[in-house]
């Protein structure tokens, strides 16, 4: 890990206990996704000109994936994080100006998956625009667990207008 990845982390590390830009009631105005598909519980920064986002998932053993998840030794779906990646990738699209529209997740392209996520851990969640135009995104994101990082990839999302869905 280079020495700007470092510092990058850090900072992540830093902001985790942060008061959050956007609640959970800002992130449910954005967001077409409910309970128990709602994967993100609050943003902790935007930076427009960047552009980039950090938002935050607490996992408890109440999420109804740990059931049947490997109960005996509960670690959340892989595709999950993946999904809370998403979700704060299409706030940051939001938040960028295309409010008339929704950011379905339309790929994954160099999904590594790096280390668990269990129950009481806090899922950091960052995500920076590699691309945005009225029809597509493109974000490459990475979900931390304290200093190391559960998964990083690069996520594409196809823009609708929200009547279409």
């Amino acid at each position: 890990m280079n020495e700007s990845s470092q510092e990058n982390h850090a900072k992540i590390r830093e902001r985790s206990d942060s008061s959050p830009l956007i609640d959970t009631k800002g992130i449910l105005a954005i967001l077409p996704h409910r309970h128990p598909f709602l994967l993100v519980d609050k943003i902790i920064e935007i930076d427009l000109e960047k552009p980039s986002i950090l938002g935050q998932k607490c996992v408890t053993m109440n999420e109804p994936f740990f059931q049947g998840h490997f109960p005996q030794a509960p670690i959340m779906p892989g595709v999950l994080i993946l999904e809370a990646l998403a979700q704060t990738g299409g706030i940051l699209i939001h938040k960028k100006g295309f409010t008339d529209k929704i950011a379905l997740f339309l790929s994954v392209y160099q999904a590594k998956f790096r280390s668990p996520v269990k129950p009481g851990d806090v899922l950091m969640l960052y995500a920076e625009g590699i691309v945005f135009s009225s029809k597509a995104g493109r974000v490459k994101a990475r979900a931390m667990v304290g200093s190391k990082i559960a998964v990083e990839a690069e996520l594409g999302f196809a823009l609708v207008k929200k009547e279409f869905i």
